[in-house]
């Protein structure tokens, strides 16, 4: 990783090094039960795995940026939107990266890109009409934080695993070997023990993907606080975005949902098996987090 001024957190990266360890041994034994099963077929299951992997990490963040009507914007179109940004990669002695503007109520923020060479950071209008500019800052310092971790690349290669499972699964049952003629015993079990397998990896690698996205929330809302020093500031974003997405009409918050792990905030949350599967901490975890800074900092 570059350096800069964001503060590392030793107890988050151990278990997040945990937990992608977890994921790549999960993957390994994932990749020898199908080339055991496949035997000679497995030379495709790796050219097919390297190609969704290439495809996933090079265009899926654009891909969502697209998605989520994300437009690049000057200094002159965003004056205050590119000052913020200005001012927190001088703190944080990175470089810019590039800035845009989703039109939408849904007030949000989020961050794309593999690297800090290729990212953009982007604010709904919704974030912008809403947040003071403090609240923003710390909105935006929790991205930047992302970007200079590197999570967007983190998390493609963490979520490739589900990824990989899903395609095998549709693969195995609808492969010509599956519908067509040379039908035996032992195509028939491959035609269970496939799909099962590939099942069984897609749901434990889903829960350590949303696991590991937890602490990277976790450790991005950790470094905007002790960046801009102002802890109280990202607890009264976190709340105010919180409190505003129950005002948003729920056709708009379904249209968002889909794009929650890239969000500074989820547009929906639930009761607690919701807790499981969710992308993001609760608002209770971030806000006690952000209060232990405080008292550390010595703030109010």
């Amino acid at each position: 990783m570059a350096r800069t001024r964001y503060a590392p957190d030793r107890g988050l990266t151990s278990r997040m090094t945990i937990t992608m360890f977890l994921i790549g041994l999960l993957y390994v034994v994932f990749m020898g039960v199908l080339i055991a099963l496949l035997g000679d077929a497995w030379p495709l299951i790796v050219l097919i795995t390297g190609g969704l992997f290439i495809a996933q990490f090079w265009f899926s963040d654009r891909i969502a940026a697209y998605s989520m009507g994300a437009r690049e914007v000057t200094p002159e179109q965003a004056p205050e939107l590119h000052g913020a940004i200005d001012r927190l990669c001088a703190l944080a002695d990175m470089p810019k990266p590039r800035v845009a503007i989703a039109e939408t109520d849904v007030p949000n923020a989020f961050a794309t890109g593999r690297s800090q060479e290729k990212a953009l950071v982007c604010a709904t209008t919704g974030l912008l009409r809403r947040l003071e500019p403090q609240e923003l800052e710390g909105v935006l310092a929790h991205e930047l934080s992302h970007v200079a971790h590197r999570d967007v690349a983190v998390m493609t290669f963490a979520s490739f695993l589900g990824v990989l499972a899903g395609s095998i699964t549709r693969m195995a049952l609808w492969s010509g070997m599956m519908r067509g003629g040379g039908r035996n015993n032992n195509t028939a079990i491959l035609a269970i023990l496939i799909p099962l397998v590939s099942a069984v990896v897609y749901v434990i690698s889903f829960l350590l993907t949303r696991l590991l996205s937890r602490y990277r929330e976790l450790s991005a809302d950790r470094g905007a606080a002790l960046l801009t020093g102002r802890p109280s500031a990202l607890s009264s974003a976190l709340t105010k975005i919180t409190g505003q997405m129950s005002r948003i009409p729920t056709r708009d918050l379904r249209r968002a949902e889909p794009f929650n792990a890239f969000f500074f905030a989820p547009a929906f949350s639930g009761g607690a098996m919701s807790k499981l599967l969710s992308s993001h901490p609760t608002l209770e975890q971030r806000l006690d987090q952000l209060a232990r800074i405080s008292r550390e900092l010595g703030r109010p």
